[in-house]
């Protein structure tokens, strides 16, 4: 008797186990599979949400198909006190386990509309996006340029709930351009008391609340660049001919003005390590028109030849090694070419007329060049 019993209850325990395998594994398939959103929608965690409330509105917005699942899915994670604060957007289809990691990563907010200030190297323009759940992509409404009237609507849309700012910087913009620029936003606040020296602002995007305090935008960007460079001096190779972090940032600049093309920027600061070894000036025209406009808009022409003769701290055809500044803010990429040069012989280099440059070793192969560039500008000229 007592044999049938424990014969019967291991039967039930297997059953049990069984079931329960069964169950975790069924679980496990739910959390990771498509959800059953067809359009994306916004999910708002509140500071201080709990997982219960959070799980509670997915499933009334129809994220999910279980808010308790999605509950026990992420406290097996460990990941039930991880909630950031933001309104985010869950995508069409996301799993339960892909919306665990949106609104558990944090970072800046995804959902909603915002408000983007682009500073470039030559304007400043507005744009204002908002949300498409059908396709979880921003869609630009409208952009119009500083010197432009702002479009009907705009005072209303700055007071918008819930409306984020986000302030992108171009590489090769000055400091005194993002002060400018900041300056003239007007969801931020208070001033600016001096421009920051050149170079120390890293030209990347910041996102920003209504009434943030200028200053702290600037600090952010000082505090990144900081970080970039000490990064990249960490990592320079010996074939880099700057040996101080300053000199870094003002060949990184140099580098940003003279070319926009990535695969470019370490064959250009090897041209000018190699100049700099050799003791051969510079000749780079942008650090020229730095000591016109002392970084203060553009020169919005070509150069003179007076202004190549005339003696500044920053013309380098006229002074030995790198000008006493950056004459830009430079980006990241830039700062890392400076530091980690190609090896070449490349001495010189000029416009190829396609946006990019053509390198040359010797003098008599740079004039060739510089011949050909001078024949595209005469044809484009009587175009």
């Amino acid at each position: 008797m007592w044999r049938s019993i424990a014969s019967a209850t291991l039967n039930l325990f297997l059953i049990a186990l069984v079931l329960v395998a069964g169950l975790i594994l069924w679980g496990r398939a739910e959390f990771t599979s498509q959800g059953p959103l067809a359009e994306g929608v916004c999910i708002d965690v509140g500071k201080g949400a709990s997982l219960s409330a959070v799980a509670d509105q997915l499933e009334r917005k129809g994220a999910v198909a279980s808010g308790s699942l999605f509950k026990i899915g992420l406290r097996y994670q460990d990941k039930a006190r991880a909630l950031k604060h933001g309104s985010f957007l869950i995508a069409p289809k996301a799993s339960m386990n892909e919306i665990g990691d949106v609104i558990t990563r944090g970072g800046a907010n995804t959902c909603g509309s915002e408000m983007v200030y682009v500073v470039g190297v030559s304007r400043v323009m507005t744009a204002y996006r908002t949300m498409d759940p059908a396709t979880a992509q921003m869609r630009e409404e409208f952009r119009f340029a500083a010197n432009e009237d702002a479009p009907e609507g705009f005072e209303t849309i700055l007071r918008e709930a819930g409306l984020r700012h986000r302030v992108s910087i171009a590489e090769g913009a000055t400091s005194w351009q993002i002060v400018k620029a900041l300056s003239g936003i007007e969801a931020l606040s208070g001033e600016i008391s001096s421009v920051p020296p050149e170079g120390s602002l890293a030209p990347q995007s910041y996102e920003f609340v209504t009434g943030a305090a200028r200053s702290d935008v600037i600090a952010q960007m000082q505090a990144r660049q900081e970080a970039i460079l000490a990064d990249a001096w960490a990592a320079r190779s010996d074939q880099t001919a700057v040996t101080t972090p300053k000199e870094a940032l003002i060949l990184a600049s140099i580098i940003e003005k003279e070319t926009a093309v990535a695969d470019e920027r370490r064959i250009v600061s090897s041209v000018f390590s190699n100049r700099i070894r050799k003791g051969i000036r510079l000749q780079t025209d942008p650090t020229v028109i730095y000591g016109i406009t002392n970084g203060e808009g553009t020169l919005g022409r070509g150069l003179r030849r007076s202004e190549l003769n005339r003696p500044t701290a920053y013309n380098t055809y006229l002074i030995d090694g790198l000008p006493p500044t950056p004459i830009a803010n430079p980006g990241k990429a830039a700062i890392e070419a400076a530091l980690n040069p190609a090896t070449t012989e490349y001495i010189f280099f000029v416009a190829d007329g396609t946006g990019g440059h053509v390198f040359a070793k010797t003098l008599r192969e740079h004039n060739a060049n510089v011949a050909k560039w001078r024949a595209i500008e005469a044809e484009r000229a009587n175009q």
